[in-house]
Parts: structure tokens; C-alpha cells; sequence
């Protein structure tokens, strides 16, 4: 029994090109790094004294700068290419990262975080883009999910590792490791996987392309981005109201919250990728997966107005862990599947940029209702938004229906 299951979890990666293997490599070494962030919001909070709504407007900036950095780095990649972007992009925003620890006044932090994520997300379109070029379309989603994969292994350790060293030395050590695995995994990147020439095209494809293959036309994409956003306000609430309530409502630790990150991680770590190959194989439909997903992670706050026993924590972060297993794969797999060719990078910094406008509305739309509230408040207002993604998925998939209509001529 044990050997089939292995078998089984070994059979969902295989296949998969050595360029795609060593892209995830790095994007570990990169994650695991990446320790700041989900302490970002405690960090000014408590570190720094700065108010809710001070917070909220840092955190306003980090969302504006992730908008910026997904539509350059979208252009940026139709033009010279999705290898320059990634290189450019971790580089810069790995030295700026080690430099962020000096600032610490209100407005001085707000420009400077505006910066850095303008460069630092530049680095997730070109990384879509990049799988287009390194994966074989029938591999593509376990490709992005080996990707999430890494990302999620990374995120075990790396808030796991945080919350010891905020303990022990304090929060300066993280600016410094986040800084340092930017540069190392990149550098990795560059000597591990060889830059593939995009092959340029004629001027009368390229107005071909403008005309007929317009991301801004296309209806059912735009609902999807509008599901994308909502599900993104309700997801990164976990990154920015979440770890205050920890400690503001049950009393836990850096640690405690790091823990809790790493049974979000494991439970990807381990079930994932069985999940997405036995999907494949069942061939459900993206748009249902997504409908699923809204779902789970709308209930996993919700179930949050149940505040009196801190095991409602770990039901929640299951929850919201199922949700993002059984969706985000496919978001991702979705908006992939829908670019058109010669515009994969603008498709892919629309997708970049509902996710980033999601990280300016939420942290805000939560800490100042939270200070005007009550965390249980915020709560049912965070659940009423994932009940709309819900309604949106369910438009999507009768957008999707009628096209099939059209396009068959019945």
C-alpha cells in the first residue's frame, strides 16, 4: 500500500522538463528566503509602533508597488523577453530588500516599499511567461504546480525559521537573508538554465496580434480577473489581519504563527501534486475548480466568528489551504491557456496585477475595519466578498459555455 502511494505521488512529476526542475529549484531558494512578509505587517506594528492605519497605508504601498512592478514586468517581457526580466528583476530588488531594514519612518517606508516591490514583482509575469517556453502545453499545469510546489516548501521553512530568529535576534536578520537569496537565486537561475530567443515577429503579425487577439476584448477574461481579485482580498488577509489576531485575541507567538504557516505549506508540500495529476486525469474543468476554491476559502473565514477556541486557527488555515490547492493551480493554468500568442506577457500581467490590486485594497479594507469593528466584523465582511467571487465563478462558467456555443456554430 505505502509503495503504490509513492508511486503514485512520484508519477504526478514526471515528465516534466529539467529547465522547469531547476526554475523550481531556485524559486525555493528564493521563498525560503523570502521570511519578512508574513511578519511584515506585525513587524511595523510592533517593531516600528506605527498605528492600524499607518499599517494599512504601508501595506497600500506594497499592494500599488506589486500593481507597478506586474504590468512593467508584463510589458517589459513582450518586449525583451521573460530571462532579462526575472535576472533584472531579483537582482535589483535583492539589494533593495537589504537596504529596506534602515527605513524606518512612516513616509520613508512607504516610498521605499513602493520601490521595491515595483522591481521585485516584476519577476512573477516573466516567470509565467517562462513556463510557456520551458513546459510542453500538456504539462504545463503540473509544471506551474511543481513551481507552487517550491514556492509552499519554501514557505514551510522560511516562517518557521522567521519566527526563531525574530525571537532570538530580532527582525534586521530577515531584511538581510530576503535581500541575499534574491541575488543567489537568480545568479543560480542564470548559470543553471540557458536563455531560449523568443523568435521575433513581422510587423504585420505583430498588428495581426493588437487586432485580433486584444486581451481587453476578451469578456470571460475579465471576469475571471474581477474572481481572481476578490478571492485575492479574501487569501492575503492571512499575511496581514491574521497574524495581529493571533496575538491580539488568542496570546501566540512569532513561533505559533510561523507553525501555523507550516501546516499550510505541508499539507501542499504533500498532497498537491497527487491532487493536480489525479485531476488531469478526471479532466474537470478549470472554471469548476476555481467555483470550488471560492467556496472553501470563503468558509475558512466565516467559521473565523467562532472565537472561542483557538483550534478554530487550524480548521481555518485547512480550509483555506484546501481552497487554494484546489484553485490556484488553475487560476494560473486558466490565464495561461487564454493568452494569446505574442501577448502571453500582457495576458499574464493582467492576471500578476488582479493579485496585486488585491494586496492594496485588502490589507487596508481589513485593518481599518478591524479598528473600527472588530476582527469578527472584518471577518463576515471578508466572507460577503468571497460569496461574490463565489456568484462571479458560476457567470464565468456560463460565459465560457455560451462561447463553446458560438464557436461551434449551434
Amino acid at each position: 500500500m505505502l509503495k503504490k502511494t509513492v508511486d503514485l505521488y512520484l508519477e504526478a512529476f514526471r515528465g516534466l522538463s529539467k529547465e522547469v526542475w531547476w526554475l523550481a529549484l531556485v524559486t525555493f531558494i528564493n521563498r525560503a528566503g523570502t521570511m519578512i512578509l508574513p511578519f511584515l505587517s506585525k513587524y511595523l506594528k510592533e517593531d516600528l509602533h506605527f498605528t492600524y492605519g499607518e499599517v494599512g497605508w504601508i501595506m497600500v504601498f506594497f499592494g500599488v508597488g506589486s500593481f507597478i512592478g506586474a504590468w512593467l514586468g508584463g510589458k517589459l517581457t513582450d518586449q525583451i523577453g521573460f530571462y532579462k526580466v526575472m535576472i533584472g528583476s531579483l537582482l535589483i530588488s535583492g539589494v533593495l530588500f537589504i537596504l529596506l531594514q534602515f527605513v524606518t519612518s512612516f513616509w520613508g517606508l512607504c516610498g521605499s516599499i513602493l520601490v521595491v516591490m515595483s522591481i521585485a514583482d516584476m519577476f512573477r509575469p516573466a516567470m509565467f511567461v517562462s513556463l510557456n517556453t520551458y513546459s510542453r502545453p500538456e504539462n504545463r499545469t503540473r509544471s506551474l504546480t511543481l513551481i507552487r510546489l517550491a514556492i509552499n516548501l519554501g514557505f514551510v521553512i522560511g516562517p518557521t525559521v522567521a519566527g526563531i530568529i525574530i525571537m532570538s535576534s530580532g527582525y534586521n536578520m530577515l531584511f538581510w537573508i530576503d535581500g541575499l537569496t534574491c541575488i543567489v537565486s537568480i545568479l543560480l537561475f542564470n548559470y543553471l538554465v540557458k536563455e531560449i530567443k523568443a523568435v521575433k515577429k513581422t510587423k504585420e503579425e505583430i498588428k495581426l496580434l493588437d487586432v485580433n487577439a486584444a486581451v481587453f476584448k476578451d469578456k470571460a477574461y475579465w471576469i475571471f480577473l474581477a474572481i481572481s481579485f476578490l478571492i485575492g482580498v479574501v487569501f492575503f488577509q492571512i499575511f496581514t489581519t491574521m497574524p495581529l489576531y493571533h496575538k491580539e485575541h488568542y496570546g501566540l507567538s512569532e513561533f505559533d504563527t510561523g507553525m501555523l504557516f507550516f501546516l499550510n505549506g505541508l499539507i501542499i508540500i504533500i498532497f498537491e501534486m497527487p491532487m493536480v495529476n489525479w485531476i488531469e486525469k478526471k479532466k474537470i474543468k478549470e472554471v469548476k475548480l476555481i467555483y470550488y476554491s471560492a467556496i472553501l476559502v470563503t468558509i475558512s473565514f466565516f467559521i473565523l466568528v467562532i472565537d472561542v477556541w483557538a483550534g478554530i486557527l487550524i480548521i481555518s488555515m485547512v480550509l483555506v489551504t484546501l481552497g487554494e490547492m484546489v484553485g490556484f493551480p488553475y487560476t494560473n493554468a486558466f490565464a495561461m491557456k487564454r493568452a494569446k500568442s505574442g501577448n502571453e506577457g500582457r495576458y499574464m500581467a493582467l492576471y500578476s496585477m488582479a493579485f496585486a490590486l488585491a494586496h492594496i485594497i485588502s490589507p487596508k479594507l481589513g485593518l481599518d475595519f478591524v479598528a473600527m469593528y472588530g476582527y469578527n466584523a472584518n471577518f463576515i465582511l471578508i466572507g460577503v466578498i468571497g460569496l461574490i467571487a463565489v456568484g462571479l465563478s458560476v457567470w464565468l462558467g456560463k460565459t465560457l459555455e455560451k462561447e463553446k456555443i458560438l464557436e461551434s456554430g449551434y
